[in-house]
């Protein structure tokens, strides 16, 4: 998980229950509220992702879309911008998005927490969309 101090309340309060819930987590931070920059916090974990050693993550930030464009400039990285279930629901069965961002100044702790359930436990379908996904890292 990842946040920038906008984000820093609604990624602790998710990852409370995801522990809760059972989910092994590691927090690349930030650690508090103070301010600071998200891409401080989204390199580590786009690198954690892209180099195999975790398989999905979680991210936040004030609007979700600085955290979200700077994930996106990994290789291998397919950061997804979640603000409905069904957008989680399509990032992960469509297009395998390995990192689920949300906007914690406009999303209710509820709706996060079921975005994130629901990108943890959505499988990828491949077929039809393996092609497409396998087009994105090409260059």
């Amino acid at each position: 998980m990842a946040s920038d101090h906008a984000g820093y309340e609604m990624k602790e309060a998710i990852k409370a229950r995801l522990l809760s819930a059972g989910y092994e987590i590691e927090d690349f931070g930030t650690h508090s509220a103070e301010s600071c920059d998200y891409a401080d916090y989204a390199h580590p974990l786009a690198n954690a992702i892209s180099t195999g050693r975790l398989k999905r993550g979680i991210a936040f930030c004030g609007s979700g879309n600085g955290i979200n464009m700077t994930l996106n400039h990994h290789f291998g990285i397919r950061s997804a911008y979640c603000w409905q279930d069904e957008i989680a629901s399509l990032a992960r069965q469509h297009n395998d998005a390995n990192v689920c961002v949300m906007p914690a100044r406009f999303l209710p702790e509820e709706t996060c927490w079921r975005i994130a359930q629901i990108f943890l436990s959505t499988a990828f379908e491949g077929g039809r969309h393996q092609r497409r996904i396998e087009k994105i890292d090409r260059f």
